[in-house]
């Protein structure tokens, strides 16, 4: 079972939990929620199979708690990384998943040292105009506190057609339980994305990489995991996998997922 946990530091203190027995290190950022991913975090064990938790120890963490106004991509990663290094981890593995992916980069860029190997899920270095129109949707819905609406778009934009109407029953009565303080920090963390780039940095990442993205991305468009592969397949420790009916959480959907990112990770 998942052990959830809190690191403390001089600064802010964050949420995480823990699972895995292995020597290695596996860091995951999740991507932008409505409601902190610390919730579900027995289903999130429950997708990794039995020999990634016998190999690796793997952290999952959150955003900072008590988040402040026009919170950056760039303090995100930057607390990430003093939580992190709170914990005494080193060499590790990282995978970013969305946002989260974003996050993961600029810690690659900004602490090379520290990571070993990259996973980026679904994620972009370079939010241009055209792909923040869903973004720009769920913060209007945010701050106009339709917590439904916005609960029903956000599925139905990272899910495919088929896992939403399986599921949009489930996702209403979530959105039920939705506060007001997160609805307020998601309106904070979503704004972060819009005009995020790190495009003309890409090439400072230094570790191995693997970008996995969907050619039915909603949100951010496979054009965006394609552009992280324009700048970093040159070098020969690169790798690009593309899924086709899998939405933008792949990560979540895509059933071999977690066996690319072993595979990666182990070789």
């Amino acid at each position: 079972m998942a052990e959830l946990s809190k690191v403390i530091t001089p600064d802010f203190s964050m949420n995480f939990f823990r699972f895995g027995t292995g020597i290695n290190t596996l860091v995951i950022i999740p991507g932008l929620s409505i409601q902190s991913v610390m919730g579900a975090a027995n289903a999130v064990e429950a997708e990794y199979s039995s020999r990634i938790k016998d190999n690796f120890t793997i952290y999952v963490f959150d955003r900072r708690e008590a988040i402040p106004e026009n919170y950056s991509i760039h303090e995100m990663a930057y607390d990430t990384i003093k939580a992190i290094k709170e914990l005494g981890l080193k060499d590790i593995s990282l995978f970013g998943a969305s946002q989260g992916g974003m996050i993961a980069m600029v810690m690659a860029i900004e602490y090379p040292d520290l990571i070993k190997k990259l996973v980026l899920g679904s994620t972009s270095s370079h939010i241009k105009p055209e792909q923040t129109k869903v973004i720009e949707k769920w913060i209007s819905l945010a701050e106009k506190g339709d917590v439904h609406a916005l609960y029903q778009s956000f599925a139905k934009e990272i899910y495919p057609e088929r896992i939403y109407d399986e599921y949009k029953d489930f996702f209403s009565d979530m959105s039920n339980a939705v506060t007001t303080a997160e609805l307020n920090r998601f309106i904070i963390l979503a704004k972060s994305i819009l005009g995020f780039d790190i495009s003309d940095d890409l090439k400072k990442i230094q570790c191995p990489t693997l970008a996995i993205g969907s050619y039915e991305d909603a949100v951010l468009d496979s054009d965006a995991t394609m552009e992280i592969a324009e700048n970093l397949d040159y070098r020969q420790d690169f790798r690009l996998y593309m899924y086709i009916g899998y939405g933008h959480a792949a990560y979540d959907t895509a059933p071999d997922y977690r066996d690319r990112m072993y595979k990666f990770l182990m070789n």
